[in-house]
């Protein structure tokens, strides 16, 4: 719900009540409230709240969770949590619907898994194969 998204964001941030009030132009009491769920802010000063924080309103709105960890803070604006995903027998994982409509990911479709030390990644293999040519062509020369 939202005031557990505003008590995760303001902490996550480093804030006091008093410094988030006075950054929107409320009293430390009204934001307090909203904490609390006694209240919630009109909607000027929840995109007031949203833009501070680097958050879409919708994600400010609602509560996001996920197995095993609980509740999430709202993702940045551009990012995504989808929720998890459980890995199977054979390594097949089956991704959450929302992001395979969001990518517009049919059955069949070709993904890279990219990693790093933090963890794993996939992109469309299309989009991927694109980007590496382009860069093959420019360091030889071709473009």
């Amino acid at each position: 719900m939202l005031k557990d998204n505003l008590v995760m964001l303001r902490k996550l941030n480093g804030f006091s009540q008093e410094q988030v009030a006075e950054k929107i132009n409320i009293s430390r009491q009204a934001y307090a409230k909203w904490e609390s769920g006694a209240t919630v802010p009109d909607i000027e000063k929840a995109a007031l709240l949203a833009q501070m924080y680097g958050v879409s309103l919708d994600s400010l709105m609602k509560t996001e969770t996920a197995e095993g960890v609980g509740v999430l803070p709202p993702a940045p604006l551009g990012k995504n949590i989808w929720g998890t995903v459980t890995v199977g027998e054979r390594g097949q994982i089956v991704i959450p619907k929302a992001a395979r409509d969001k990518f517009a990911l049919k059955t069949g479709e070709r993904l890279i898994v990219l990693s790093d030390e933090n963890g794993i990644a996939l992109l469309p293999a299309e989009a991927f194969e694109r980007q590496l040519q382009e860069l093959m062509d420019r360091i030889s020369g071709k473009k």
